[in-house]
């Protein structure tokens, strides 16, 4: 199994330099052949690696300036916007700014790196035209590495390593169990037995912080020095607020995917619904304040990130995880099957108008969701995976779960707030 190993490394001024360097000559690498890619879908032709790569060996005759990077990363540059292009289309790719892009290459070949142990907290690896650079020995690698990947967040620079570590993904059965979860903005994700993730990712005070800095953003000129000491102080408060929710969401992962062979989650589109609604001046949006709020919200929550770290877990423990369409999972009676809008009263209450049921509405989705998952696979298998066939049960929901209550405790990993009321 493929896994990602990081560590801060401790470059010396003068590999800081051609660090930079590199990462500004990858970039127009890819700026350069997305263009060329533009125009030859602008007059209904295509470009491919091959040829866009075989174009930047023949530039560097003319280019000295192509010659100081390694050409595999180059190389690894120009793949990985091929596969971007073929993945969402070569219009919809974007460009790497020079303000807002993080420097990032790539070492594709193992066999141009080596590592070595100095001591309990210390160890180097040799980089291609770097030589030995010294970094962070916080966890071993535990396998064979296959690449390295050269990055910066802020100040500090890192390094990944993917390794193959030999360990393969267990056979699960369906009897382990089966939950789906219902992700929101007032809690990240309630679950089908009832079970609710959430926690603040930033303190008030880092929120008046962020606030002030904003405000003495606004007060900048554009390329000076204040701005430019401005926005790395913001980094640094966003950093920090990143590390938590990623660490929540890999925390709350594991607690939904361990023992389950299946886990269903709703397949939610977070670039369509956090895009802005302002307009033009001709048509202006509706409500663009309250949309504005929802995305921050929904954005501050990290919906993808938590899927990623959803399937990520999977992958270890050898459970599935399936999308499904979130229509109407929140006003779905899940005893009768009674869909109606008043069904929902609130954010958290949830009555049915026909059978009368009462259930936290964020519970509620969440069975929906895992009914839809798992609704006609009686013979349902993991891919590659011997497993033991289960029963279907005939009931709408398709689980024979726990019914949650009124009013239920919240769980939070890493503290948190405290439970959602709902009233009866």
């Amino acid at each position: 199994m493929l896994v990602g190993r990081k560590y801060r490394l401790a470059f010396t001024p003068g590999q800081v330099e051609m660090a930079e360097e590199f990462g500004n000559i990858c970039r127009a690498v890819w700026n350069t052949g997305l263009e060329q890619r533009r125009e030859y879908r602008r007059r209904g032709a295509w470009v491919g690696y091959v040829q866009q790569a075989r174009e930047v060996a023949e530039a560097k005759v003319e280019h000295s300036w192509l010659k100081a990077a390694p050409s595999h990363i180059l190389q690894q540059t120009l793949r990985d916007l091929d596969k971007a292009c073929r993945r969402h289309g070569t219009f919809r790719v974007r460009w790497k700014s020079k303000q807002r892009w993080q420097p990032s290459f790539r070492f594709p070949d193992p066999r141009h790196l080596s590592i070595e142990r100095l001591g309990r907290k210390r160890a180097r690896v040799r980089l291609p035209k770097f030589g030995w650079v010294t970094f962070r020995w916080s966890r071993s690698l535990g396998g064979a590495v296959k690449s390295a990947t050269v990055t910066r967040d802020g100040k500090h620079w890192y390094v990944s390593f993917l390794v193959e570590d030999g360990v393969k993904a267990p056979a699960v059965s369906l009897e382990r169990g089966r939950r789906g979860v219902d992700r929101g903005v007032v809690t990240l994700a309630a679950t089908s037995d009832g079970q609710f993730l959430d926690r603040s990712f930033v303190s008030p005070g880092e929120a008046a912080r962020y606030r002030r800095l904003q405000q003495q953003l606004a007060r900048t000129r554009k390329g000076s020095e204040r701005r430019r000491a401005c926005r790395a102080k913001m980094r640094v408060i966003m950093r920090r607020v990143r590390d938590r929710r990623q660490d929540f969401h890999a925390q709350s992962a594991r607690q939904i995917v361990d023992g389950n062979a299946l886990v269903v989650l709703e397949d939610l589109n977070t670039a369509a619904m956090t895009a802005a609604t302002r307009g033009s001046v001709a048509e202006p949006g509706v409500r663009v304040r309250q949309k504005s709020g929802l995305n921050r919200a929904i954005l501050d929550k990290g919906w993808h990130s938590f899927e990623l770290a959803v399937r990520n877990r999977a992958r270890r423990t050898g459970a599935t995880v399936r999308t499904v369409n979130p229509a109407h999972t929140s006003t779905t009676c899940p005893v009768c099957g009674h869909v109606h809008p008043d069904n929902r009263k609130s954010q958290a209450r949830f009555v049915c108008t026909a059978c009368g049921h009462k259930e936290h509405a964020d519970t509620v989705g969440a069975k929906n969701t895992l009914a839809r998952g798992h609704a006609g696979h009686r013979a349902w298998r993991p891919r590659r995976q011997p497993v033991r066939e289960a029963p279907t049960s005939v009931k709408p929901q398709g689980i024979n779960a726990p019914t949650a209550q009124v009013g239920i405790p919240l769980t939070s990993v890493g503290g948190g707030s405290p439970s959602p009321s709902v009233e009866t």
